[in-house]
């Protein structure tokens, strides 16, 4: 039996009305409740850093002495070897991410990149204190043969100066670009994986090569989320604390030396606080850990910002 086109749409049951609502309600409490969990971690914080706050002002961002004997605390050593650390990490870890991602995505098998892509993804799960322990006894060593070949060499220039001990911020370095390995490798190729195949068939049929199309069509789509995992990278590497700890030498000091020893935030209050016994003391851990979550929102909101000026100036396209 036919229906007529011209009846009118019934209007919806009150209960899809009420449900519909509802769950409208629900989900917009959910995304303020982590708004409301952000601002709350960070209102704690500045709440316990007060003493801090009150002795040291803006001084402790910029003060480079760190001496809880005669109480006097200044972060900017330990926001220098996060940010350092960091960027470093980044750098070796971006191109070999991407690389692979391409690599798993486009040009291997797919029964071999479907392999590799879990041995990838397996590594995120490897615990930082066991990626800290291989950093000791092998990382360590080889870094320091390393710095015995360069040293002598070069050492008169102030990126390679210092003592061929292993420890410092190389290290650290590279341990974090293992660490964040996985999540730039692993977004990097579900977002290739993404792009509709109708590009690359297309960029096929006007002449382009093998590489011409990758570096073309979907790379330029596959950005916004290439982007996303880095960003989501760059979170893991600020806020990383035991296996670097273990490896970047813990001494705060600002060097240009990528083999001098150097300290990070998360470093120092994981190997202080269980024993800050003066409130002083505490309060400046304290205002570290708010320097922490300032710069790791400062980063991700840069980030976003990045990610919208790209997909605003690409005319919105990509996934």
């Amino acid at each position: 039996m036919g229906t007529n086109p011209s009846s009118p749409i019934p209007p919806p049951r009150p209960s899809f009305v009420i449900g519909d609502r509802a769950f409208t309600i629900l989900l917009g409490l959910g995304g303020l409740a982590v708004f409301a969990l952000i601002v709350g971690i960070g209102v704690s914080l500045a709440k316990g850093a007060g003493e801090a706050h009150d002795t040291f002002g803006p001084g402790f961002v910029t003060g480079r002495v760190w001496d809880p004997v005669h109480e006097t605390y200044g972060a900017l050593p330990f926001i220098y070897g996060t940010l350092m650390s960091t960027l470093l990490a980044l750098v070796l870890a971006v191109p070999v991410g991407l690389g692979t991602a391409i690599f798993l995505a486009e040009i291997a098998p797919r029964a071999l990149g479907q392999a590799v892509a879990f041995l990838v993804e397996l590594l995120a799960a490897v615990p930082s204190v066991v990626l800290g322990m291989w950093g000791i006894f092998v990382l360590v060593p080889l870094v320091r043969k390393l710095e015995e070949f360069v040293i002598p060499r070069w050492g008169h220039l102030p990126v390679f100066s210092g003592a061929p001990t292993g420890l410092g911020l190389l290290t650290a370095a590279i341990i974090l670009a293992i660490m964040i390995l996985p999540f730039i490798t692993s977004i990097a190729r579900d977002s290739i994986l993404a792009v509709p195949r109708t590009q690359g068939e297309a960029a096929f049929a006007l002449g382009a090569t093998h590489w011409e199309t990758i570096r073309g069509p979907l790379l330029r789509f596959a950005r916004k989320g290439i982007i996303g995992g880095v960003v989501l990278a760059t979170g893991r590497a600020l806020g990383e604390t035991m296996a670097v700890t273990m490896v970047i030498g813990n001494c705060p000091i600002i060097s240009a030396s990528l083999f001098e020893s150097s300290y990070t935030m998360s470093a120092l209050i994981a190997n202080e606080f269980a024993e800050a016994t003066e409130a002083l003391h505490r309060a400046s851990l304290i205002n570290i850990a708010l320097i922490l979550l300032g710069v790791t929102v400062a980063v991700n909101a840069l980030a976003r910002l990045l990610i919208w000026s790209t997909v605003r100036h690409a005319g919105g396209e990509g996934h």
